[in-house]
């Protein structure tokens, strides 16, 4: 989708200038925006990697509304139209921070989380935190709202949303031409005896090519591939099998389909804010341009039956959180990369401790003795309360170390994660004064850094450092490709899946 609009400043070359701006400036005017965020998550952007690169993550939403005679004659359920529409499908899209891979994660939509307070910007109307099924966020305040709660599920900072209904995924898959999908059985995903409703896909056994609104069909079959995993394993070969065909086609060097598909992609979409223009699609679009099929991989999170609700789901929690941290710390969802390119590993207290020898490119640090350290308590951060007497047990613990001249202030600074700065005055010399307390209590030397708004040697400990005189050593980095057992895996390269096809739908007669 992306794709699409980065390769639209590339008809300014067919053309006067005069004559490409005016064409950008009509894409701009038909390009449908929202605020990026509903609510307060408490989530904050990962730090820079030492290329000063973030991850990149992009909540993508398929919304099921009957807002327009065309959705009602695709959708069907005439008696909802007018109902807010519903977030049936969502995916995360995480584009690692050095570019070099992509990771796609599916949330069924029965799955019960927290979803926070949110305030839908239209219309004002603020909607009270509740736990219900992840569909309903969008209608308790919009894409921004859907955002939000996953970002108070997840952990992870969401940069952007995405969002399309019906009539345009039918508008794409038009434009996109047919793409290969494959069922083992004949399919026919009909109401039956037991269950109404169904999508209409008809299909034979083996490989077909679906486009327009049988791939609207295709995306939304549920039944007849018996869950909502089975329909999410579905959309991720469908996705998969459009970017290996859109590749191998060179689809993006012929001038009048890059049209159509530009064109397509932006009259489909509803965008966050901060997307509401060509160029800065454009500029998103050259983020992702070079990720190879081999390096996106896609999977759904692992879920089991609600024990309050037969028909809902809740998160398998150890898996989930296996995912969440690779996310978080940006570790690959594949195995195909190199030693250097498998994830930035970005997060604050993923590194190791400092060894003696960590500073020996610079300046000796000052004696222990010498150094005057100043320790907050912070512990009160990320709504946990508050450990009293935490800073003088931690300046207890330094002066223990040598450092004498360690003293706890009296304020609160609340922090959800440990930190150490020291003046960015100092330069080299600051940093290894610095390094040398962070290795006496086993602070990793990602907690460390410069700043302009101390004036002497500051450790602020956070709420990830509740009790102990030792930093608690993290668990291990997850490794790339590392996904829980129970997690269905589709890599963007391989192109021998094929659906099962629960057996009420399949078809003794299809259609060819």
């Amino acid at each position: 989708m992306l794709r699409w609009v980065a390769c639209v400043l590339s008809l300014l070359i067919l053309g006067t200038a005069g004559a490409g701006y005016l064409y950008i400036q009509r894409l701009n005017d038909k390009i449908r925006t929202g605020d990026r965020s509903g609510g307060i998550s408490g989530v904050r952007k990962a730090e820079p990697d030492s290329a000063g690169k973030t991850p990149l993550n992009i909540l993508l939403i398929g919304a099921d509304g009957r807002n327009t005679e065309e959705n009602i004659a695709l959708g069907g359920a005439r008696d909802t139209a007018g109902d807010k529409p519903r977030g049936d499908v969502q995916m995360l899209l995480h584009v690692s921070a050095d570019r070099k891979n992509a990771s796609v994660l599916s949330v069924p939509r029965d799955t019960r989380v927290d979803i926070p307070e949110c305030r839908d910007s239209t219309t004002g109307e603020t909607f009270r935190a509740t736990d219900m099924i992840i569909t309903e966020s969008l209608t308790r305040g919009g894409p921004g709202c859907t955002l939000t709660t996953w970002e108070k599920l997840s952990g992870i900072y969401i940069d952007h949303w995405m969002m399309i209904d019906f009539a345009g995924v039918v508008k794409m898959a038009d434009a996109i031409g047919g793409v290969k999908v494959c069922v083992k059985y004949p399919v026919h995903d009909k109401p039956t005896a037991m269950v109404k409703g169904g999508s209409g896909l008809r299909l034979p056994a083996g490989d077909s090519y679906v486009q327009g609104e049988q791939a609207l069909q295709w995306l939304r079959t549920r039944h007849a591939f018996y869950n909502d995993q089975g329909r999410a394993k579905a959309q991720h070969m469908y996705l998969n099998s459009m970017l290996r065909q859109l590749k191998s086609q060179n689809a993006f060097t012929d001038s009048g389909r890059i049209m159509n598909l530009a064109e397509a992609g932006i009259e489909a979409l509803q965008v966050s804010d901060e997307l509401g223009s060509v160029p800065a699609l454009f500029d998103l679009a050259m983020e992702l341009k070079d990720v190879p099929v081999n390096r996106i991989t896609m999977t759904t999170l692992p879920t089991a039956p609600d024990p309050r609700d037969a028909n809902h789901l809740v998160p398998v929690d150890s898996s989930a959180q296996r995912i969440w941290r690779m996310l978080r710390e940006d570790v690959a969802f594949d195995k195909n990369g190199g030693p250097r390119d498998t994830g930035s590993g970005t997060a604050p207290g993923a590194g190791t401790s400092p060894s003696p020898a960590a500073s020996a490119s610079g300046p000796a640090a000052t004696a222990p003795g010498s150094l005057a350290v100043t320790v907050v308590n912070g512990t009160g951060g990320g709504g946990e309360g508050s450990v009293r007497g935490r800073a003088g047990q931690v300046a207890r613990a330094l002066r223990d170390q040598g450092f004498g001249r360690a003293a706890a202030a009296t304020d609160l600074a609340p922090a959800e994660r440990t930190a150490l700065v020291y003046p960015a005055g100092t330069g080299a010399q600051g940093r290894a004064d610095a390094l040398s307390v962070a290795a006496a209590v086993g602070l990793p030397a990602t907690a460390v850094r410069a700043s302009g708004e101390v004036t002497g040697l500051t450790v602020t400990v956070g709420a990830d450092w509740r009790e102990g005189d030792t930093y608690p050593k993290p668990p291990a980095k997850p490794k790339a490709g590392d996904l829980p057992e129970d997690a269905e895996v589709s890599n963007g390269a391989d192109d021998t899946g094929c659906m099962d096809v629960y057996a009420p739908y399949r078809d003794t007669a299809p259609a060819r």
